[in-house]
């Protein structure tokens, strides 16, 4: 495996791509991690990525493995260890020249990495790790819980009961069309949920984001907890935490960005032991993996959807007002996406509830009211983006609908901000 060491900036998660695309697999750490760490992982080459202003330990570079640098900043490294450095951070043909050259001239890695063996082992990892045991499956609909189920599914078969929660912040028509997928389509065991007015209490007041996830995150738990208690002897519980989730939350020693439920969220108390088969995959490997699965292509290239579902969509407190404007406004602009064959093209679209008013007119007379948020994105896993340069005759359809078929809405504005600086989602 490569080893690649994060001085801040995205050219780490480039790198990790270019390496993951190469058929080679690595893991993104922070600069400082510790020499134990790094020799308990063996790696055959360490990329530095980013601005490295900071001192790294010296004994990694008496490991006898390749090592470069990539990134303008680099060359403050080349300059005391006189290692080779380059100035790129981006996702260009050069930058994987340089990345595979490495790989395979100076580290002479193997390129073993493949999503087909990778769904061979993690059945058998997951048959392993469970045995004659039962889980439950944390099912929300999205790509990566789903290839997680019917992943776990063909490891264990009738011993995975997949939950489907329903917390009142899912998309329109997403609850009916996830049950009925599941039910038909692979005849799982599936108990629904109805907890939205349980999740909306808890959140009742609450503002803050980092708050937000967390608490949808521990409620999702003790849903499950109970379900559990109403089974017998499931000891195991499965999520669809794919590796930008672990490297955004802060986990595997990285930074924080933001939690995402399903690990930055997580009560310490849980009495399950979690399966993630998909914990070391990006977005596309994910959507790989379902198509290796047999997986339809609707669900596969399904949108990304957060756990926290519109619960990170709508800005400030969370009350079933905003949840039903946001909600029909996201259909608006959904279906409008899709009538300009725009849908396969763009990664993730979506609307936006932020916590402001402005003042509007209509029909003659002054009116106060909420303004609807667009965000669409180009991208290969959700580490980086950038923002999707819709037609202005499509956003012009878009806005004139929302603001005539969506009550209290009177304003629409278009995100046309990258990742980073930005984040995909706003919370």
């Amino acid at each position: 495996m490569i080893l690649i060491l994060d001085f801040g900036g995205k050219c780490s998660r480039i790198a990790g791509r270019i390496v993951r695309e190469s058929k080679v697999y690595c893991e993104i750490y922070p600069y400082d991690i510790s020499m134990e760490k790094i020799k308990e992982k063996n790696p055959q080459g360490i990329i530095f990525t980013g601005n490295a202003k900071e001192e790294v330990n010296k004994e990694i570079f008496n490991l006898g493995i390749g090592i470069i640098g990539l990134d303008s900043e680099n060359n403050l490294l080349s300059e005391k260890y006189n290692i080779k450095t380059y100035e790129n951070e981006s996702y260009n043909d050069d930058t994987k020249k340089i990345i595979k050259d490495f790989l395979f001239e100076e580290c002479k890695v193997k390129p073993y990495w493949d999503m087909k063996d990778f769904v061979d082992k993690s059945i058998k990892g997951i048959k392993e790790q469970i045995g004659n045991g039962k889980a439950i499956c944390a099912l929300s609909g999205g790509v990566d819980s789903s290839v997680a189920a019917v992943l776990v599914h063909e490891a264990i078969g009738d011993n995975l009961t997949c939950v489907f929660v329903d917390h009142g912040l899912l998309r329109k028509n997403e609850f009916e069309e996830v049950e009925s997928f599941f039910r038909e389509k692979y005849n799982m065991n599936l108990i629904t949920v109805d907890a939205k007015d349980r999740f909306l209490n808890k959140l009742k007041g609450v503002t803050d984001p980092e708050k937000k996830r967390k608490i949808i995150g521990e409620e999702f738990i003790r849903v499950f907890e109970e379900e559990q208690s109403k089974l017998n002897d499931i000891d195991y519980l499965v999520q669809g935490t794919i590796y930008p989730d672990v490297i955004e939350s802060g986990g595997d020693e990285n930074a924080v960005v933001k939690s995402h439920h399903n690990v930055g969220g997580l009560p310490e108390d849980v009495n399950f032991e979690l399966v993630e088969p998909l914990r070391q995959l990006f977005k596309d490997e994910v959507r790989e993996v379902g198509t290796i699965l047999g997986i339809p292509e609707e669900a596969v290239n399904r949108q990304p959807f957060p756990g926290p579902g519109l619960g990170v969509r709508v800005l400030g407190e969370i009350t079933e007002e905003k949840l039903e404007i946001v909600r029909e406004a996201d259909y608006v602009f959904r279906d409008e996406i899709k009538k300009a064959g725009l849908h396969k093209e763009i990664w993730q679209y979506f609307a936006i509830l932020p916590n402001i008013k402005s003042v509007g007119v209509y029909e003659g007379k002054r009116t106060y009211n909420y303004t609807i948020g667009l965000r669409a994105v180009y991208s290969i896993d959700g580490m980086t983006a950038q923002w999707a340069k819709i037609p202005l005759e499509v956003l012009e359809k878009i806005s004139n609908r929302i603001v005539n078929e969506v009550d209290h809405v009177n304003r629409v504005v278009y995100d046309i901000t990258s990742k980073p600086p930005s984040t995909i989602e706003w919370e």
